[in-house]
């Protein structure tokens, strides 16, 4: 039951710093939600078609994509500003979804009956793949790849 509030935790914190950097770039309500819904579901989506285990999670189960599309269209609607928010809002949720994502990714690798080095793998790109693809449709250096990240 706490991997499942972890995951829900998770899913909802990606999908607000989606929204924020698209509301700083000052995208159109759509590609706010699309960058919120993206960051929030993309890693869990890459892990699942490298594992090749059936459909992907939300297909299976759409509760983390409902979260993402509510709980992005909750902070579109609440946070009127989100330039002047501090810088360090961003690294903050993107550190909360990383740390809950990660961990998530390698159980869901040693489930599907992949090895410690698959595992770990897994775990890397469930944790950072929604926030580099967020960051490149946002038409920026992922913050993953950037020389000093936090």
């Amino acid at each position: 039951m706490l991997v499942y509030w972890l995951d829900i935790i998770g899913t909802a914190v990606f999908a607000i710093s989606g929204v924020l950097l698209a509301g700083k770039l000052r995208m159109d309500p759509f590609g706010v939600l699309v960058l919120g819904v993206v960051t929030a579901v993309g890693g869990g989506t890459i892990r699942d078609m490298a594992l090749a285990n059936g459909p992907v999670f939300w297909v299976k189960d759409p509760t983390d994509l409902v979260v993402a599309m509510v709980t992005s269209m909750l902070t579109i609607l609440l946070v009127r500003q989100p330039r002047r928010l501090p810088k360090w809002i961003l690294p903050v949720l993107d550190a909360v979804g990383l740390a809950v994502f990660v961990g998530i990714g390698v159980n869901k690798a040693f489930l599907a009956g992949s090895g410690p080095l698959v595992a770990v793998s897994m775990g890397v790109v469930t944790g950072v793949g929604g926030g580099i693809i967020r960051d490149v449709l946002a038409r920026e250096i992922p913050m993953i790849l950037r020389t000093e990240i936090y």
